[in-house]
């Protein structure tokens, strides 16, 4: 019988403190990117009313239908842990009137969503994701905009040979048209089409689309279902030629994929996903004109992107074949001599103070165990005192990398690290 006290919950990881530097790294790539787009970060609660989620990202998702842990809290509401980002933005947006500023909104975030979908390699039921949203700006400008940030993130974050697929799936005025004649083409086929796209093409035809069962694809390219390019009004196709031009303008290469829907509900015209050859989709977002008015908003444009930090990190994993990321310990403080003990944890203060990460043994062992521990920790340099430095107010200075070691008077060790060391 399984242990359940120390045992994590399935679809769940514990990110150690050697990955969590990794994490740290990805999270300051963003944090510094999104500042020099303009972006924001907003926090939002882990968990919502229900009911923003079954009409924001849409009843006939899979997130919605199959993936949301629900509850009941003890006053007796439905509560939902957040399966993803916008909705929850969106709902921030409008409850605090962030529309009544003059200026286009530009906001980030980080955090855990939560998906009861089957555990596998690079997907959890506890995910990670970076997203990006923007209010209140129509134009393919700003289109072009976050999708050149979306790119931007992967690439500064390392990962190697990205491409852009990118569609429109119309709006309020085309789709109808579109619903219309999918119905007429693969309603005779229904029977063909699995359970899920059964309900889809009642609900929301163009999602059968996204089906991933290659019998489904069968029918749709047996029927000739028209994709929605095929189907948009002037404003979206407008639009459409904007976004790829300004892509282009830009420099951003992108295939057009006709078949790209994306999985929630909420999006119009512009969709696109950030691929990878052997991964498939590792970020994606589009534009939702409709969400912030469905959450009882006035009418505002939006848009946004996502992207799965835990997925991201586990390609550049496996692209870069790194094992190890150092923790940013700066200086090690070796004790040579039990005496010097006090001696040492005024040079940590010290170091600390500057702004130098600093560590020192607290097992009491050897100074040979604790040079090595300093090697292993990833220390840059090792700061060695003992009963001499302690008598000469002196300290030994050891660089891991070189080697090379030498004596410094306690009181200028900082301003010889802070100026570089032996790397001036």
């Amino acid at each position: 019988m399984k242990n359940l006290l120390t045992q994590r919950p399935r679809g769940t990881a514990d990110i150690l403190p050697q990955e969590s530097a990794r994490w740290q790294d990805i999270e300051r790539t963003v944090r510094e990117l999104c500042r020099l787009y303009g972006y924001q970060e907003i926090r939002t609660p882990i968990f919502e009313h229900t009911e923003l989620f079954a009409r924001g990202v849409g009843e006939t998702t899979d997130i919605v239908e199959k993936e949301m842990y629900t509850f009941e809290d003890r006053g007796g509401r439905s509560v939902t842990l957040r399966p993803e980002g916008t909705a929850s933005v969106v709902r921030a947006f409008v409850e605090n009137k962030l529309y009544g500023l003059s200026d286009v909104v530009k906001l980030y975030y980080i955090g855990p969503m939560f998906r009861y979908e089957k555990p596998q390699k690079g997907r959890l039921r506890q995910l990670h994701q970076f997203g990006c949203e923007v209010f209140a700006a129509p134009g393919p400008d700003v289109d072009a905009e976050v999708i050149a940030l979306n790119v931007e993130m992967l690439t500064r974050a390392g990962l190697q040979g990205v491409k852009v697929e990118l569609n429109s799936v119309g709006c309020s005025v085309c789709r109808p048209q579109h619903r219309a004649q999918m119905l007429a083409k693969l309603t005779p086929l229904k029977d063909q089409l699995c359970t899920d796209c059964q309900r889809r093409l009642e609900r929301n035809p163009m999602r059968i689309f996204d089906c991933k069962n290659e019998s489904c694809q069968r029918v749709l390219a047996a029927s000739e279902a028209p994709t929605i390019l095929q189907s948009l009004c002037e404003d979206c196709q407008n639009h459409f030629s904007g976004v790829q031009n300004l892509l282009r303008t830009a420099g951003i290469s992108f295939e057009i994929n006709s078949h790209l829907v994306r999985g929630l509900d909420y999006y119009t015209r512009t969709a696109w996903e950030c691929v990878l050859p052997g991964y498939s989709s590792v970020a994606g977002g589009g534009r939702y004109n409709g969400l912030v008015a469905e959450a009882g908003g006035p009418e505002t444009p939006g848009i946004g992107f996502a992207v799965g930090l835990d997925r991201l990190l586990m390609i550049l994993l496996e692209q870069q074949r790194e094992t190890f990321v150092r923790a940013g310990l700066e200086v090690f403080v070796a004790v040579a001599d039990v005496l010097a003990q006090g001696y040492s944890m005024e040079i940590l203060q010290e170091l600390r103070a500057a702004g130098i990460a600093a560590d020192k043994d607290y097992l009491g062992r050897g100074l040979k165990a604790q040079l090595k521990s300093a090697d292993r920790r990833g220390a840059t340099y090792t700061v060695i005192v003992g009963e001499r430095e302690l008598a000469n107010e002196t300290v030994g200075l050891k660089n891991l990398s070189t080697g090379s070691q030498l004596e410094l008077p306690r009181a200028a060790l900082v301003g010889y690290l802070q100026n570089g060391g032996d790397k001036q």
